[in-house]
């Protein structure tokens, strides 16, 4: 296989500033959570991530637990690093996590020093990499100090294997403190990633879009199309033959419920005035937030992509408009969340 990257990869996403930090991002990154697995053809895989990379999509996010089975996702991205995107590696940001559970044994999971930093040269050596952009703690680890977990993120920059160091899923004074232990550490918190959708605004309504302004920290959101259903997908009542709904954790066909359908229906009516799709609308709407340093997107083709991109260059939304989504995107509606 031979690729060169195309020339215009340069005037792609808006490069966002994360926090007070000097890194810049792409508005919209690369997110390998699911079908980057064993499960789906790698040559598909490749073909969607170089796309990606053409597209101007520089952040490419993984994590130990992608898969399945777990890691498999950091070692088909390796695989594409050693085959194609190796010799642009100064390009790219890599980031991936450690701390949710990849096993049974008590060192696959959780914010200790051993594994985090075990993970971590795991990971390496399965992407091929000396250091990683940016390594997360995946999810708060309530049984472990946290000046524990945050001591070896700390060491994980200070022994030049990762870059930059953040968070994901944490609560907000969790995240405050985890923020102020990085700065005494003389280590900032890079970013928080958690979840943020027009139908999930857990990080509104507890205040870490406020916590991470005042800490200097930026936020890079996942699922912004709320696991498809901030899509065309489920707009009919019914579940596609392989769509998430009909085999995810996440969510469900009793999740494609009668409240769900009106107020999807309503939002895709919105977006169709604007000359949009409901999908692009949604990554609009997260976008618009300027704490929001980049937002999570995978994709099943490049035309996926492709479409879901074209939100970037659509009209801001007017006070109306803002005010029509608030009506009818109600937190919880068709997710799992608090």
């Amino acid at each position: 296989m031979t690729y060169t990257p195309a020339d215009t990869r340069f005037g792609g996403p808006e490069l966002r500033r994360a926090g007070r930090s000097g890194l810049r991002l792409p508005a919209v990154s690369f997110g390998l959570w699911q079908k980057f697995g064993d499960a789906s053809p790698y040559d598909t895989q490749r073909e969607i991530l170089l796309a990606a990379f053409d597209l101007g999509i520089t952040h490419f996010d993984i994590a130990n637990r992608y898969g399945p089975p777990h890691r498999a996702s950091e070692k088909n991205f390796g695989r594409l690093l050693r085959e194609d995107l190796g010799a642009w590696r100064d390009e790219l940001i890599v980031s991936t996590k450690a701390g949710n559970s990849i096993g049974r044994s008590p060192y696959l999971s959780g914010g200790s020093r051993k594994s985090l930093l075990s993970s971590l040269d795991h990971s390496l050596r399965d992407l091929g990499l000396e250091y990683v952009d940016i390594f997360y703690s995946h999810s708060p680890d309530p049984e472990t100090p946290l000046e524990e977990t945050v001591g070896a993120l700390a060491d994980a920059v200070g022994s030049g294997k990762a870059l930059y160091v953040a968070i994901s899923n944490y609560p907000v004074e969790r995240a405050r403190e985890a923020a102020r232990l990085l700065r005494e550490a003389s280590t900032p918190l890079l970013v928080h990633q958690p979840r943020y959708s027009i139908f999930d605004r857990r990080i509104e309504r507890e205040g870490i879009l406020e916590q991470s302004a005042e800490d200097g920290v930026g936020l890079i959101t996942y699922s912004p199309l709320a696991q498809g259903l901030l899509t065309d997908k489920y707009l009919q009542g019914t579940v596609p033959a392989g769509a998430r709904a009909e085999k995810s954790d996440f969510l469900s066909p009793n999740d494609i419920s009668a409240d769900y359908l009106e107020r999807a229906g309503a939002l895709n009516g919105l977006a169709k005035g604007r000359g949009q799709s409901l999908a692009q609308l949604a990554l609009q709407w997260v976008l618009r937030r300027p704490e929001v340093t980049s937002a999570l997107l995978g994709a099943s083709s490049v035309g996926q992509l492709k479409h879901n991109l074209a939100a970037l260059t659509a009209a801001p939304f007017s006070d109306d408009e803002l005010a029509e989504i608030d009506r009818y995107g109600i937190h919880g509606t068709g997710l799992r969340v608090k």
